[in-house]
């Protein structure tokens, strides 16, 4: 039963197949991604200004977000396998649990703006209050950690030679 998907293949599309245009798509990708989620919520802050409408301490969730974006992208997949990074304090090791950190603020920040987006915007609606500010929040973060991932996993390092 453990191979039984063995002889399945996706069909070979040639307009996938991006080649050694592989890394710019995917940092192109990841930009654009990360460029949208801080503007939808610079936009969301200019339209309500009023802590009323919109609570300035919300924009930690995309700090944090933000954070965990380059925390996930400042190892790379060398040094998690141990193939580029053995020496160091603490090598392969540290390089494993600098990520998992990344990828928990990154989930810690998605989660915290899933809470304001419920919270504040869809279960507890004061009479008044916009529903938007609470879905900036969470696209933004949304976008950011969609980004982080793209950004980390999109590339291959095999053409940065």
């Amino acid at each position: 039963m453990s191979g039984f998907l063995d002889n399945c293949q996706w069909p070979n599309c040639e307009c996938l197949q991006l080649g050694e245009r592989r890394n710019s798509v995917a940092s192109i990708v990841s930009g654009v991604l990360f460029f949208s989620g801080w503007w939808i919520i610079i936009d969301a802050a200019t339209i309500y200004p009023d802590q009323h409408d919109f609570l300035h301490a919300y924009h930690t969730c995309g700090v944090i977000s933000t954070v965990a974006f380059f925390f996930i992208n400042s190892v790379s997949n060398g040094q998690i396998r141990g193939d580029a990074y053995t020496t160091g304090c603490m090598g392969t090791t540290g390089a494993r649990v600098w990520l998992f950190i990344g990828f928990l603020l990154g989930f810690g920040a998605l989660i915290a703006a899933s809470w304001i987006l419920f919270g504040a915007y869809v279960v507890h609606k004061p009479d008044g209050v916009p529903d938007w500010p609470g879905i900036a929040v969470f696209l933004q973060n949304a976008l950011i950690f969609i980004s982080s991932l793209i950004f980390k996993f999109g590339r291959t390092e095999d053409l940065w030679g």
